[in-house]
């Protein structure tokens, strides 16, 4: 009996002295540099939420959609948080990405000036000013938004430039008004001026579209379908969690990347980011659950106004899969 004691021992000493297993390194690269759209990320890093699920998270900052999905595709990184349009016109061309998730499930794409000068709705923007990026995935949308509300773009003038050549023309006085995202260049522009922005939304006059995702290498989701899972989880955990504290999740950005911006306006976007993530639809489900009807229509949008192939209407299942989010209450 001894003996056998004592084995049993010296068994749970040699199993006390092994290495707890390593956590699995995973990358995931923004869509831009870093702004409040994106604290669910660094708050679930903060909180452990990744941790728990054996993974140890970095979070590379990225150069637009384009080139993160770019970046995936040549596996580089291991997921991408992108716009899912973006990527759907490069999954077209033959680059092996799908999204794993989709969790803006409502277009963020509006016109948004000073709210000083009381431009509420389209009817306001005749006679006026637009900034534009040409051939960003906002003016490819544009032309349905004008046909949506009546405007033709004789109502109005535009000047093209980059992105921040269009900031600086708001900024300036150069344009009335931008196109960007609500929780992005508003935030920027109020950063820079004080000044609050009045966005003019595309989703408020029909065109409901998905945007933002998380995306991955086809042949990576293969080889590690079970990371994959448990990446997926704790994204969603870690956004279940951020809606519930805004600021703390903003303030998970600074403690990461203390010039990652102002606290204020890193909350307030955020805040403006989280109506995003849900439809009609799903509104009681949990993030990332978007339906094959919202693709399906995001997909048709794309193809009419958006540039993309026409042959992606056969298949819209083909840029997405919700088989490795977490079930109900897991």
């Amino acid at each position: 009996m001894k003996r056998w004691i004592g084995v049993v021992s010296a068994a749970l000493m040699v199993f006390a002295a092994m290495p707890a297993q390593a956590a699995d390194k995973v990358v995931l690269m923004l869509n831009w540099y870093v702004y409040g759209e994106h604290a669910p990320f660094y708050y679930g890093k903060a909180k452990g939420i990744y941790a728990a699920e054996g993974i140890d998270l970095e979070i590379q900052e990225g150069r637009g959609s384009a080139a993160t999905t770019q970046a995936v595709a040549a596996k580089t990184a291991d997921f991408g948080y992108v716009d899912v349009p973006t990527m759907m016109r490069a999954a077209i061309k033959g680059a092996p990405v799908v999204a794993t998730g989709v969790l803006l499930q409502t277009s963020p794409m509006s016109a948004m000036g000073f709210a000083d000068k009381n431009i509420r709705k389209p009817e306001d923007i005749k006679g006026k000013t637009v900034a534009i990026t040409p051939a960003d995935s906002m003016t490819q949308i544009w032309p349905l938004f004008l046909k949506k509300t009546g405007l033709k773009e004789s109502d109005f003038q535009t000047v093209a430039g980059d992105g921040q050549t269009k900031l600086n023309a708001v900024i300036n006085g150069q344009a009335d008004l931008l196109l960007g995202y609500v929780m992005d260049q508003s935030m920027k522009i109020k950063d820079a001026t004080g000044k609050d922005v009045y966005p003019i939304k595309f989703a408020d006059y029909g065109i409901n579209m998905v945007s933002s995702g998380i995306i991955a290498n086809t042949d990576y989701v293969k080889a590690n379908a079970e990371l994959v899972r448990r990446f997926m989880s704790a994204t969603t955990k870690a956004v279940e969690a951020a809606e519930k504290e805004p600021k703390a999740a903003a303030q998970s950005i600074l403690d990461a990347n203390p010039k990652g911006g102002k606290i204020d306006t890193l909350t307030q976007g955020f805040e403006l980011t989280i109506p995003l993530y849900r439809t009609a639809e799903t509104k009681s489900k949990r993030p990332f659950q978007v339906t094959d009807q919202n693709m399906t229509d995001s997909v048709n949008l794309m193809v009419e106004y958006g540039g993309l192939d026409a042959k992606a209407k056969e298949n819209p299942k083909a840029f997405y899969t919700n088989d490795y989010l977490p079930k109900s209450g897991s």
